[in-house]
């Protein structure tokens, strides 16, 4: 199984992300309902490694707290862009529960993430388009903002192919605590 864990995001706030899925050739859109920010991508694992992953992250204890999304970019290898994104404004919170759950997975067995962490919504994938090619798209959503959203649980997801596309299963929901 290949499992992640991410923030769910509302109705409104999927909505509003996929007004901004258009413009660019050949992207591959992420499907509205896939729409999320991951805090922890975990991998292939076998069902004991998913059982282990979900006692620790059933102990995790943090606060609920208001997700902004805010400003529409990109990453890239040198001149080559493959992410299309949706950021996350102060994005303290969501660092201090990635955290969290970073060593939740290590004490499970799994390899500590190297790369640096960045919150973001992931809106297409892309095959190595030059980046200066996206400055139309970027242009044209000047200021893309929204939210607060109240955020009061994380989700640990299985990632399943299927013949009309990936599908992210919930597998266990964590509370979080108080209000944001």
């Amino acid at each position: 199984m290949r499992l992640f864990v991410a923030l769910p995001l509302s109705e409104d706030a999927r909505a509003r992300l996929a007004a901004l899925q258009s413009g660019v050739p050949g992207a591959r859109w992420v499907a509205k309902d896939n729409l999320h920010v991951t805090l922890r991508f975990i991998g292939e694992t076998d069902r004991l490694g998913a059982e282990e992953l979900d006692a620790g992250l059933a102990g995790v204890r943090a606060p609920a707290f208001g997700l902004t999304l805010c400003g529409v970019g990109f990453f890239d290898r040198g001149r080559y862009a493959h992410t299309l994104w949706a950021g996350v404004e102060r994005p303290e919170p969501v660092v201090f529960l990635r955290d969290k759950i970073e060593s939740v997975a290590v004490r499970a067995g799994f390899a500590p993430e190297r790369r640096k962490f960045s919150a973001h919504v992931t809106l297409a994938r892309l095959a190595d388009v030059p980046s200066v090619r996206l400055g139309p798209y970027l242009e044209t959503r000047p200021g893309f903002a929204a939210g607060p959203y109240p955020i009061t649980r994380f989700t640990l997801y299985e990632s399943r192919p299927g013949g009309d596309g990936v599908h992210y299963e919930p597998l266990a929901e964590y509370p979080l605590a108080g209000v944001g």
